[in-house]
């Protein structure tokens, strides 16, 4: 018996009056078919005015800003009053920004800004207390959020506020704080949440005395006008900063003082007059945007492109003793 023809027809060999056979394509590491992943980082931007009658020792706030996971950040209001105590309040808040930035990638940690808080506090020998705040992006787009005291985050999408921390307080001004000593707060105490993101969402975060002296619609009007995020962080910082020093303006700090009991003298209360006024403060404002990177399935390749080309930049920041 005849041996037998393989199963499978082999293609013919190309002839000369056969078109030109070309071998398929290379794909590139980022070419739309290949098998990608797609993952959430943050896009942030920066920038810190101190109080008037503190630029020359560049105010009391500290803040950080990293690269781990999808991003994160955070800010340290240091408590003025400890200035009475011939205590310099910038201390306590700059050592708990750097230790929360040297904490990051513990593996305790696990992105948990809870038990990141712990780890900084605990590790934190300045004497004084601040307000804290600080917020973890995950690849998948949910932010991590924990928060203690007055320190404060917005997200925006569509033009509007969807979502905002609750500041929390012993009485009025006087937050929740983090503590040298055993009488403040601890991380147990910290307000946590977590909030699921979209890319173009916008995170604006800041220290009380940025959220004491602007208003939510001026917030969403210098973001629709800003051509981007640092543009948008300096902006909001200034107006803030112009709203703090005019006695006139009714700001959100003396609304809320207003509504706890304190106003002007009744006699004046006769003649019209009311609590108005911006608080002067350090200001600290982080503005972020929620952007989608496309990842190559063969991790380790090191290649990363945004969703539409640009370019993500993430820096790393300890202290916040000049403009970010």
């Amino acid at each position: 018996m005849a041996a037998s023809t393989a199963s499978r027809i082999s293609p013919p060999r190309p002839t000369a009056s056969s078109p030109n056979l070309r071998p398929p394509p290379r794909l590139s590491r980022l070419s739309p078919l290949r098998a990608a992943k797609l993952e959430s980082v943050l896009s942030i931007g920066t920038h810190v005015i101190p109080h008037p009658r503190k630029v020359e020792t560049g105010g009391e706030d500290a803040f950080f800003v990293g690269d781990d996971g999808g991003g994160v950040f955070a800010i340290a209001d240091g408590v003025s009053g400890w200035a009475e105590k011939n205590v310099n309040p910038a201390l306590f808040s700059r050592e708990l920004m750097a230790n929360s930035s040297t904490f990051l990638k513990d593996e305790e940690v696990s992105h948990d800004p809870q038990i990141l808080l712990m780890k900084a506090h605990a590790s934190t020998s300045s004497t004084g207390s601040a307000t804290v705040i600080i917020a973890m992006l995950e690849k998948t787009g949910t932010l991590k959020i924990a928060s203690v005291g007055d320190c404060g985050l917005k997200v925006i999408r569509k033009g509007q506020v969807m979502f905002s921390t609750c500041p929390q307080e012993h009485y009025f001004d006087c937050p929740y704080q983090l503590s040298s000593e055993a009488i403040g707060q601890t991380y147990q105490d910290a307000l946590v949440c977590t909030v699921n993101l979209i890319e173009g969402d916008i995170i604006v975060s800041g220290s009380d005395g940025f959220f004491d002296n602007i208003f939510d619609q001026e917030i969403l009007a210098v973001i629709s006008e800003s051509p981007g995020i640092d543009e948008a962080a300096k902006a909001l910082a200034e107006l803030a900063r112009k709203h703090s020093v005019d006695v006139r303006f009714d700001s959100p700090y003396s609304m809320e003082a207003r509504s706890r009991g304190f106003n002007v003298p009744w006699w004046k209360k006769l003649l019209g007059a009311k609590l108005t006024g911006g608080k002067m403060d350090d200001i600290t404002v982080i503005v972020a945007q929620v952007k989608t990177v496309a990842i190559p399935d063969d991790e380790g390749t090191g290649v990363e492109q945004e969703k539409g080309g640009e370019k993500v930049t993430l820096a790393a920041i300890a202290s916040a003793e000049q403009n970010g």
